[in-house]
């Protein structure tokens, strides 16, 4: 344990006077009984409450140690720690257009995905794992960390119709989004890269073609996992028509045959998730696919530990204040 604020123990030096007023002038504000003579009561046993006196005295000077360890904030040791984990660097792709408000998986695509995702981010503490997001263009919402509180919590930042009001140039540009996830890849130095690309459109956006994306993918040795979503079919698309919500049915539009390709290209698979059960079970067999082992050191984080010494502090007071107004009480 370590004391973060250890300028607080300089308050212990306030016992030294307290010591001094205690032994050394204690007793003249007491109340005394003269008598000619005490030498008859120098041999006198003295009782267990005699032996007590001092015990209150101790017992707030423990306190206030207590009550200063507290305010110099103890905590506990940081410990590195190596062990062997199972991780690889991942960049999630997520297409955000506003095709993905289609509502043939509940609550709509974008949703579905991102509740999935989640669980698969949740599963792979050990993995670094980033977050693009594109639409006509392509950004990268979080890179690469092991954070993946703050991932997640940037990963339900990204609202559904991000695109529809306009933050977003609209449509669907696979080839940038892949390639800013390759971006993000390419200079890392572990063996395993993953990219995680999921659309439920066809490319028609962007400087960069899909093809020429995956060609950069395999070229850093990048496997691309690619995800359709969406239902064979029509989808529910809800549409905003002068303040109220109308629905109409869109058909599907997917590029199936690009989206072969370019997992092909980069040795990853393609699937086809039409509806959220099957999006879930992709994330696992994904899980399963890609593990490699390797050592790494893990940093173990602070704790504050004034508890203790608040509990004790106050434990001390009032065994104190109950033995000075019971057993050891003073008759003036």
């Amino acid at each position: 344990m370590q004391f973060v604020d250890k300028e607080y123990f300089l308050l212990l030096l306030l016992v030294i006077p307290y010591l001094l007023w205690y032994f050394l002038f204690r007793k003249n504000t007491e109340p005394t009984m003269r008598m000619s003579d005490t030498y008859v009561y120098r041999h006198a046993p003295k009782s267990w409450r005699q032996r007590m006196e001092h015990v209150p005295m101790l017992l707030r000077l423990l306190a206030f140690t207590l009550l200063v360890c507290a305010l110099a904030r103890p905590q506990t040791h940081t410990a590195w720690g190596r062990k062997s984990v199972e991780g690889i660097d991942i960049m999630l792709a997520m297409d955000v257009s506003t095709s993905m408000l289609a509502e043939d998986l509940r609550p709509n695509r974008l949703e579905a995905a991102k509740d999935v995702a989640a669980e698969f981010i949740s599963g792979r503490p050990d993995d670094n794992i980033g977050l693009t997001i594109f639409a006509g263009e392509a950004f990268t919402q979080c890179p690469m960390t092991t954070d993946h509180a703050a991932l997640l919590n940037l990963l339900h930042n990204v609202r559904t119709d991000i695109a529809q009001r306009g933050l977003i140039q609209d449509g669907t540009a696979i080839g940038m989004g892949l390639a800013n996830a390759v971006g993000r890849l390419k200079d890392s130095p572990t063996k395993s890269k993953v990219v995680i690309l999921l659309t439920d459109g066809s490319n028609n956006q962007g400087d960069i073609s899909p093809m020429t994306a995956a060609e950069i993918a395999r070229s850093f040795n990048i496997r691309v996992y690619t995800i359709g979503v969406g239902t064979n079919k029509t989808a529910r698309y809800p549409i905003s028509v002068g303040g109220t919500v109308q629905y109409v049915n869109m058909p599907a539009e997917i590029d199936v045959e690009t989206l072969r390709n370019i997992a092909a290209t980069t040795d990853g698979n393609f699937y086809r998730a039409t509806n959220t059960a099957e999006l879930k079970k992709i994330y696992k067999d994904i899980d399963q696919l890609e593990r490699t082992k390797f050592d790494v050191q893990r940093f173990s984080r602070r704790y504050e530990g004034f508890l203790p010494f608040v509990i004790g502090a106050a434990l001390a007071l009032i065994i104190e204040i109950l033995l000075r107004t019971t057993l050891l009480r003073r008759i003036p």
